[in-house]
Parts: C-alpha cells; sequence; structure tokens
C-alpha cells in the first residue's frame, strides 16, 4: 500500500527505499508517467513496433539471472559509462532485483529469430501498482541501435498495462535539458507530477522557466498523504 501510495505522489522505488528528490529552491526533477487512455502511436512508434516483431515478451518472478547480469554490464558499459552502476558486481545486481517487498516482475524481451535460440535483447524490472505499472529499471542491448529497443520496451509496457486494464505507466524521473531523458516527452500522454498533482507534459514544459521552486522541505513532507493506518514517524 505505501509504495502504492507514494508512487502516485511522485516517487520512486529502489530496493526497500521509496524516494523523491525534494532540494528546497530546485524544481528540475519531475516524476512522469504515461496516462493509457491518452497515449496514441505516432508513425515513428508504430514503426518501432514493426521493426521488433521478433521480440517477445516473457515475464518473470524478481529473481536475477546470468543472462540479465551479462545483459546489464554491457549495456553500462556503452551507455552509462561514467554511471555509478558501473561497478556493480552480480551480488548487488541480484539485490536490485530481489529485494524488493511489492509486486514486482522481471519482464525480458527475448529474440526468436536466430536460429530458433531464445536470445535475451532487454530486461525490466517491474513494479506491479494498483493504478499502473512502474518501470524501475530498464536495460537493453546496446548493439542493436537500429532497432531503438528502449522505446518498444515502453511501447510494450503500455500494451502490458492496457491487458491488466491499468491506467498509467510510471517512467521516473523528466529532467528539463537532460539529452538522456528526452526520449520520454516523445510519448503521447506524457504527465509530468508538479505542485502535489499530476499536469499534462506539455503545459509544464511550456512554462518551465516560470514555474516556482520546490516549497520547504519540511512543508513536502507535511502534505504527503499515507495509507490508512500508516505513520510516517
Amino acid at each position: 500500500k505505501l509504495n502504492n501510495t507514494l508512487s502516485k505522489q511522485g516517487f520512486r522505488r529502489s530496493q526497500n527505499i521509496l524516494y523523491r528528490p525534494a532540494c528546497e529552491g530546485c524544481n528540475s526533477c519531475f516524476s512522469a508517467r504515461i496516462k493509457i487512455s491518452d497515449f496514441h502511436y505516432s508513425k515513428s512508434q508504430k514503426r518501432v513496433r514493426n521493426k521488433n516483431k521478433n521480440i517477445h515478451r516473457k515475464i518473470n518472478d524478481a529473481w536475477a539471472t546470468e543472462d540479465q547480469f551479462n545483459l546489464f554490464k554491457k549495456y553500462l558499459n556503452q551507455r552509462h559509462t561514467n554511471g555509478g552502476m558501473t561497478e556493480m558486481q552480480v551480488f548487488e545486481f541480484a539485490a536490485m532485483i530481489e529485494e524488493t517487498s511489492v509486486f514486482s516482475k522481471v519482464i525480458e524481451y527475448v529474440d526468436n529469430n536466430y536460429n530458433d535460440q531464445q536470445i535475451l535483447r532487454c530486461a525490466s524490472l517491474t513494479d506491479i501498482l494498483d493504478d499502473g505499472i512502474s518501470m524501475v529499471y530498464s536495460f537493453f542491448d546496446p548493439g542493436h541501435n537500429q532497432q531503438s529497443l528502449g522505446t518498444n520496451i515502453i511501447l510494450d509496457h503500455i500494451e502490458y498495462a492496457k491487458e491488466l486494464n491499468l491506467l498509467y505507466v510510471y517512467l521516473g524521473y523528466w529532467v528539463p535539458g537532460s539529452k538522456k531523458m528526452e526520449y520520454k516527452s516523445k510519448f503521447s500522454g506524457l504527465e509530468v507530477y508538479y505542485d502535489n498533482r499530476w499536469l499534462p507534459f506539455n503545459l509544464v514544459n511550456q512554462q518551465i522557466s516560470k514555474l516556482s521552486k520546490h516549497e520547504p522541505i519540511t512543508n513536502q513532507v507535511a502534505n504527503l498523504q499515507f495509507p490508512e493506518g500508516f505513520s510516517s514517524i
């Protein structure tokens, strides 16, 4: 219940920690989610789906495998060479995947187009919430850039959310001006969390320079909503 409630207020999960940036005097990090009912495929996104028609979804319990770890390291070494996760060892990776007290799945995307062998191309640690699915961490084979695998993961999560009759796909944070996070703005139906509510991305993006900074942290904490019977202290 806590993960469900706080996710609706812009929080993210990392293992057994729920967090939300709360830098006083700053508003550079916005939680982002796709509202399924407002999402429509663009022409380029339809092409991505078509290019990945041989990629198939496999839903697994939150259990780490050697294939996942090898793909994870390959992804980091080519896409995030200076990131804090590049030195992560296999037991730390396993903890990231398996240390969860909520309903989590590892969604694998396998390619069946190679001599009838299933080749792991992508994976996503995904939480199933009461109103949507939250993509905690995703990674893919960087050697297949022409397939836009990262985009395809999100598009398939949208389809998965539809199958579960859920309303949203939670993507993590969007930072204005960040090229690494620019891809999130290409999805219609995108909303961002600002001033204690979810707003259409286009509305916030158009007024980004005029937005007020975050209120004091004590006020932010005081305004949080918790599940019935839960104490924050």
